[in-house]
């Protein structure tokens, strides 16, 4: 089984382009193989993969395989979005509003998942899987955002029971809740909601920054003893005490 830290050299990272996800990327020690997936772009030498689509998800895991040699280690769930979906929409509007956003935030991830615990069995090796999710899966979130909430809720719930199925097998998964992060999915909710009042509910008394976030999803899919499995971790600045 592969359990050192020096053997975790294949890794998978989603939503690389900006934010949190380009934190990771840039944060992994240069030697280290990192294959990183884009929801919409395949700019910057990274693999191109729209998460609203089903089909796409595979063929970017098989891209992976494909850049990796055949062999990812680790998998770090990171590409979601933040769009607003209010209630006073049309029933049509609200319903594709809400499904798009499980497909990119909560069913690729599990795909990805998937692919990532069957490849992991068929080698017969240790495997880590990192996602992460947002405090608004145990807070909840604004009017506006019950689907963003749901999905992140639905996405620590998957990680703890893939860390209860699996763990046997040393296929450890770690689930990440950031609060507000200073990322541009981030930034137009913040302004439109009044920053100023926002940061008041946070006793850090600011938003957490992307290179902070990053350092723990490195520790998870890098360092952290496997008895962390299933494990939820919290970086909100104390917004949300559990």
């Amino acid at each position: 089984m592969l359990n050192m830290t020096d053997a975790r050299t294949h890794i998978l990272v989603t939503g690389a382009s900006r934010g949190i996800g380009k934190a990771i990327l840039d944060s992994f020690d240069p030697v280290r193989v990192v294959a990183a997936g884009h929801s919409t772009s395949g700019d910057a030498g990274l693999l191109k993969a729209d998460f609203s689509k089903a089909d796409e998800v595979s063929r970017l895991w098989q891209d992976s395989l494909d850049r990796l040699d055949g062999r990812i280690d680790v998998l770090i769930n990171n590409a979601g979005i933040f769009d607003p979906n209010p209630i006073a929409s049309s029933d049509v509007e609200w319903l594709e509003s809400w499904n798009r956003t499980m497909q990119i935030n909560l069913t690729a991830s599990a795909q990805l998942c998937r692919l990532a615990v069957q490849h992991f069995q068929e080698r017969e090796v240790a495997g880590r899987i990192v996602n992460i999710a947002s405090r608004a899966a145990y807070r909840g979130d604004s009017p506006d955002h019950w689907h963003y909430a749901a999905s992140k809720g639905g996405m620590v719930a998957m990680t703890k029971t893939i860390a209860r199925a699996y763990a046997s097998k040393e296929i450890l998964a770690f689930a990440i809740c950031p609060g507000f992060t200073m990322t541009g999915m981030a930034d137009d909710y913040l302004e439109s909601r009044g920053g100023d009042k926002l940061l008041k509910d946070i006793p850090l008394g600011r938003v957490a920054q992307p290179e902070e976030i990053a350092s723990i999803a490195i520790y998870c899919a890098l360092d952290a003893p496997p008895s962390m499995t299933g494990a939820v971790l919290d970086a909100n600045g104390a917004s949300f005490v559990r």
